[in-house]
């Protein structure tokens, strides 16, 4: 370690003098090995500018990120207090990836769905099973009845939640829309549920298969696009955690819903949301969900759920939960990095390493949000209402 330099001077502008303003107590340390503090107290973190080239990192949430991504900044200690510079910076995002998206957008949904799950999951089952919980493997978000509950409790009370508010009995057929690791199959097949699973990720595919054989579980899995789904009967109930992301045509979304359900026929799904639909941050986009991946809007999602035959039972906000629940992952990750870096490097664990704590940021600073609703088929699928179609209905109906 070679002492600071007193006086010393930082780069007029950048990454560097930017943490140097934040009220965070920490140290950087600039090419030369010289390391400075800042603020009062004991540092919490330090940054460290493997390069002239990393000081001059364009002030971009993506070009940060990919930087550190990279190796060309590496980051100690309290990493969470630093996406609080974010306000500061702009997400620029590239010319490309627009193009890229729009492309995508408007191709077949259901082989986008496959290609860019397919990516996401190509590191195998045991990369995200060394920060999920242990119990159920649930990639989403727990419902926390205390601040300091492990993520497996949260786990298994969101799926309790779930069961009580479909209904479910004994001896009913319940879809479970992109199955994950089998939480859902494991936790209702135990209560004598029958549960079909859809999932579009091979890996997903094959430990479900063996969760079913394994514990002679009522039920199968399908490796299936839900939009493509045609069951033989209509299910009792369908249930769907983390995967209205991947698919933003929710008027297609509904429809496929209603007409795979009986009459009365409950659905129970969540998701992380945002006000703005596709405001997918650009690094997401590149390093995380490719694709069309983009955060639930309730709003839209609401109104093609009425008006496409259901009626809306429940809608609960669960920022705090998902918040608290990649807080969760993110500890983990970083309490495993040995054994990540070893099997799938350095740069692997970097980004989702990045993943994980600007996630739990977004949602404690509510940037992102999170919620559940339950709706319920109704029998008609309901006339879609418009202007002209209202007051043509109005006018008939004079007396």
């Amino acid at each position: 370690m070679v002492p600071a330099q007193s006086p010393f001077t930082l780069p007029r502008t950048g990454l560097a003098p930017l943490l140097a303003s934040l009220d965070i107590p920490g140290e950087i340390e600039l090419p030369n090995g010289t390391i400075h503090s800042f603020g009062d107290g004991r540092p919490i973190y330090r940054v460290a500018f493997r390069s002239q080239e990393a000081l001059r990192t364009p002030m971009t949430e993506r070009s940060i990120a990919e930087a550190y991504v990279k190796g060309r900044i590496d980051i100690e200690g309290h990493i969470m207090s630093l996406f609080n510079a974010r306000e500061h910076l702009r997400d620029k995002v590239p010319l490309r990836q627009k193009i890229q998206f729009v492309s995508d957008f408007l191709r077949t949904a259901t082989s986008m769905n496959t290609k860019a799950i397919g990516e996401h999951y190509s590191y195998g089952n045991d990369l995200y099973l060394t920060f999920i919980d242990k119990s159920y493997r649930l990639y989403s978000h727990g419902i926390f009845q205390k601040s300091d509950s492990t993520i497996e409790n949260a786990s298994e009370h969101k799926l309790e939640s779930m069961f009580q508010k479909l209904g479910l009995k004994k001896g009913m057929r319940l879809l479970d829309i992109g199955g994950g690791w089998g939480g859902v199959t494991q936790y209702c097949g135990a209560r004598g549920i029958h549960v079909t699973t859809l999932t579009i990720a091979k890996d997903s595919h094959e430990f479900i298969s063996r969760l079913i054989k394994e514990r002679n579980l009522p039920g199968e899995v399908i490796l299936e696009d839900f939009l493509d789904h045609e069951p033989t009967a209509p299910y009792d109930h369908a249930v769907m955690f983390g995967v209205i992301e991947h698919i933003p045509n929710y008027r297609r979304f509904a429809k496929r819903v209603w007409k795979i359900l009986k009459p009365g026929g409950r659905i129970y799904l969540d998701g992380s949301a945002a006000i703005e639909k596709f405001d997918v941050s650009s690094f997401t986009r590149d390093y995380i969900w490719h694709g069309t991946h983009t955060y639930m809007t309730v709003q839209d999602v609401i109104t093609e759920i009425l008006y496409n035959g259901f009626e809306l039972i429940e809608v609960s906000r669960e920022t705090r939960d998902y918040g608290l629940t990649m807080l969760e992952w993110a500890k983990r990750l970083d309490a495993n990095k040995g054994e990540i870096v070893a099997k799938w490097g350095e740069e692997t664990y970097r980004i989702f390493r990045m993943f994980l704590w600007g996630g739990a940021h977004a949602f404690r600073v509510n940037s992102l949000q999170a919620y559940h609703l339950v709706a319920e088929r109704t029998l008609s699928a309901g006339p879609r209402p418009s202007l002209v179609r209202r007051m043509k209905h109005f006018v008939g109906n004079l007396r």
